[in-house]
């Protein structure tokens, strides 16, 4: 058997997308990918993919790199920064106003633990 690992950042962006959209376990149910765009190309820096909204509030922007894509948080940033971090996925703060949390997905086999997080940050949101 043949084990590839999917390290493009825009292939990682829609197995993301494919588990955001999928997922009907409660919590993702008001989850969805919006305002996406379909002929993003991976840049350095990083390039807007789609926005992740629960209940018509943008709560993340996904961003394609080469080699990754990255969820960037805009509310939640606590709890994403904890849960990644639980789930061993490399986070860093990103010091904008208002500050980001920023979460790497640098293989497809990440994209599980990813959406994990964002369940994490929508259960919070109604909490």
């Amino acid at each position: 058997m043949v084990e590839t690992r999917i390290t493009d950042g825009r292939r990682i962006a829609e197995l993301l997308a494919s588990e955001l959209d999928g997922r009907e376990d409660g919590t993702l149910e008001s989850t969805r990918v919006t305002n996406a765009d379909g002929d993003v190309e991976p840049t350095a820096d990083g390039a807007r993919a789609y926005d992740v909204t629960v209940s018509d509030e943008r709560i993340a922007r996904v961003f394609v790199h080469e080699d990754r894509a990255r969820l960037e948080f805009e509310v939640g940033q606590d709890v994403a920064a904890e849960t990644a971090t639980d789930l061993e996925l490399r986070v860093r703060p990103k010091a904008t106003e208002p500050p980001r949390t920023l979460v790497f997905l640098e293989s497809g086999a990440a994209t599980k633990r990813g959406s994990d997080v964002v369940q994490a940050v929508t259960r919070s949101l109604s909490e």
